[in-house]
């Protein structure tokens, strides 16, 4: 008989990873789709797995709603993957923006709690907790380091972490975060900075007409996102709930990366300025980087890196490189 699955934030790009992989693994997987959602359903038609899925039109911050979907489905597993997930936005809006990534996991837990103990819980909790680390410079973070979060998105999802912590111990339900480290994939949103600049590059290469960034000294930790779906998986697999750092252990600069983008593509470039002024230009010395203030956020984070060591021992955790993610967001950019 198929085990049911309840995925919140199924049209992004983990949600239709992990969709993907639970179809193969034969659960009946049901998608919750907010009534507003503006989300195209081009990830899961790119994965050609949209008919597969039972779709739920719900107000995740609507809890009479949020139980009535767990008492009729009771989930073996339910994946919140469901977020306002940007964090410059976030600043601008942080009253919604703490109704849908803190919220609503209380709405998911309390329904689990009431109407199916049984169901297992997965809280994707992020990096961006960690908040300001400067002091940990070339340190690693790990499942014991002390958060400081310093946006509107980082508080809300860290509050979310302890609500899913205290669900666990209180009430002794399966409840584990997965502190995911930034993932990137084929499938990442235009917004997220890997995208443009992978997109940015290759229309430059096209038509040389340059783009924006702003911080590219923020130093980040990237993986690939099919890879971290799987952990999230093998997280609900534990006998035990428990939190997991899931990371690379290794960091680049947004500079490195569009570095390691023109290495791939071919695209021979140099940096010239100071602050403000700096940008990336050609051998004949066409822009095609520049920085914008605007860009910038009002309070960054300007280092991570993960240190993955227990999710190594505990889940069999082996961490891709970077330039076989490079090769697959370049190559699905020129597929376009």
């Amino acid at each position: 008989m198929k085990k049911n699955v309840i995925i919140t934030g199924i049209t992004g790009q983990d949600g239709a990873y992990l969709s993907q992989y639970l179809l193969k693994k034969n659960f009946n997987v049901f998608g919750i789709l907010r009534r507003n959602s503006s989300d195209p359903f081009k990830r899961l038609d790119y994965l050609k797995i949209k008919n597969d899925i039972n779709f739920i039109s719900l107000d995740i911050s609507e809890s009479k709603q949020v139980d009535s979907v767990i008492r009729k489905i009771k989930p073996a597993f339910f994946f919140n993957l469901a977020a306002q997930s940007f964090v410059s936005y976030s600043f601008n809006n942080p009253i919604y923006t703490d109704l849908i990534n803190n919220n609503s996991v209380i709405n998911f837990l309390e329904s689990i709690r009431l109407s199916s103990p049984k169901t297992k819980f997965y809280q994707a909790s992020t990096s961006e907790m960690y908040g300001d680390v400067q002091f940990l410079q070339n340190k690693t973070l790990n499942e014991n380091t002390k958060f400081n979060p310093v946006s509107p998105y980082a508080i809300s999802k860290l509050s979310a972490y302890f609500y899913t912590r205290m669900y666990r111990y209180a009430y002794k339900l399966f409840c584990s975060n997965g502190i995911l480290f930034n993932h990137e994939s084929p499938l990442r949103g235009e917004q997220f900075v890997t995208k443009k600049i992978v997109s940015g590059l290759i229309k430059f290469k096209k038509n040389g007409t340059p783009f924006y960034l702003g911080n590219i000294y923020s130093k980040r930790d990237w993986g690939d996102a099919e890879d971290y779906i799987k952990m999230m998986y093998k997280i609900m697999l534990l006998n035990k709930p428990d939190d997991f750092v899931i990371s690379t252990g290794v960091t680049y600069s947004i500079k490195d990366f569009i570095n390691l983008v023109c290495k791939h593509i071919n695209l021979s470039i140099k940096w010239k300025g100071n602050g403000i002024n700096e940008k990336a230009v050609t051998s004949k010395n066409q822009v095609v980087v520049n920085i914008k203030k605007s860009l910038f956020r009002p309070h960054d984070v300007n280092y991570l890196l993960g240190d993955c060591s227990k999710a190594r021992k505990y889940l069999g955790w082996k961490p891709k490189k970077i330039n076989i993610l490079i090769e697959k967001m370049v190559n699905h950019e020129l597929s376009l």
